[in-house]
């Protein structure tokens, strides 16, 4: 569910609600017998995938729980039980020996397009980060959303090694943010297919499609009433960044390559909105994204001004093919 399936926006209870209990009469062809309660009670749960034979699991988060604007959980450790919950379903997956996929509405971390913002609460997103670090074997890759922005987000072990990544999809919604200090915060639609393992569960690769909204708003006078828009390939991920799938190797390599490479982070930033903002990224907007796909995690981040910042963005070779150097 995302932040604005519920009424009040935003305010989720971690304990049961009528929306929930409604949500999962409707998706009850959809849910296990014991999904259902795990729904009613917090709108997570967690399914099979139902290909025959395969050691695929989905594990689909409330993550609207963590998101620093809900008020009915900003005093709670584990709003919903959520967290112990997701630790025993990863630990138990791993003793199935299951792969999964973690699907959520909210990510952690930052939005790459205003330095700085967060949407979780710090400590929900210490939990979060916590837990993939300690579960990320089991973890074939993590999907949200929420920004309406195709971006990645990219996780470490404590000694710095790439375990894990999340892939964030573009928005069907042609959503104008309304946040202040954002640039051209818009959007073309866009829809991803992922091709994956059914097996493994490794991303193979993935093919965004998008609907140029100026040009059909422009050309909407000259069809036929039949004729509808057409929605065009914008991009594959192993094609445009030259990568042999989406693994954690791969993304990790993607990363360096638009940190490094003029090229290759251009065409990142107009992915980003779905070719809609085909603006030049110069250093600050480079800066943004690489940091903002580079660090989940709020400690290492820095909250500086943009000064400070750009002052200390000098590249290094290193472990990472980037060095960031912020000021703290």
């Amino acid at each position: 569910m995302g932040n604005h399936d519920f009424h009040p926006k935003n305010q989720f209870p971690g304990k049961q609600h009528r929306i929930y209990n409604q949500t999962a009469e409707l998706w009850r062809p959809w849910l296990s017998d014991a999904s259902l309660p795990l729904f009613r009670a917090g709108a997570f749960y967690s399914e099979k995938l139902p290909s025959p034979g395969t050691r695929g699991r989905i594990v689909v988060l409330n993550t609207n729980l963590y998101y620093d604007q809900n008020d009915e959980t900003a005093a709670e450790e584990d709003p919903g039980g959520q967290f112990q919950w997701l630790e025993e379903t990863l630990t138990n997956a791993s003793r199935a020996n299951e792969m999964v996929y973690i699907v959520g509405h909210i990510p952690p971390g930052f939005f790459e397009k205003k330095r700085g913002k967060a949407w979780f609460r710090r400590g929900f997103n210490e939990r979060y980060l916590s837990i993939v670090q300690e579960h990320h074997r089991v973890i074939a890759a993590q999907f949200f959303g929420h920004h309406h922005t195709d971006s990645f987000r990219m996780f470490y072990s404590g000694t710095g090694s790439p375990i894990n990544v999340m892939f964030l999809a573009p928005g069907v919604t042609p959503w104008k943010t309304t946040l202040p200090g954002v640039h051209n915060g818009a959007n073309n639609p866009g829809i991803r297919v992922v091709d994956y393992d059914r097996d493994t569960l490794q991303v193979l690769d993935m093919v965004t499609y998008y609907l140029n909204l100026t040009h059909a708003n422009m050309m909407a006078s000259l069809w036929e009433a039949e004729e509808f828009p057409v929605w065009e390939t914008e991009y594959s991920l192993t094609e445009a960044f030259q990568v042999p799938d989406g693994s954690v190797r791969s993304m990790q390599t993607v990363l360096e390559r638009i940190s490094g490479d003029p090229h290759y982070l251009q065409s990142y930033y107009e992915f980003n909105s779905a070719k809609y903002d085909l603006a030049r990224c110069e250093q600050e907007c480079r800066v943004d994204h690489v940091c903002a796909i580079r660090e989940v995690d709020f400690t290492k981040t820095s909250q500086s001004p943009a000064s400070a910042v750009m002052a200390e963005s000098k590249r290094e070779e290193g472990e990472h093919g980037i060095t960031l150097h912020v000021n703290q």
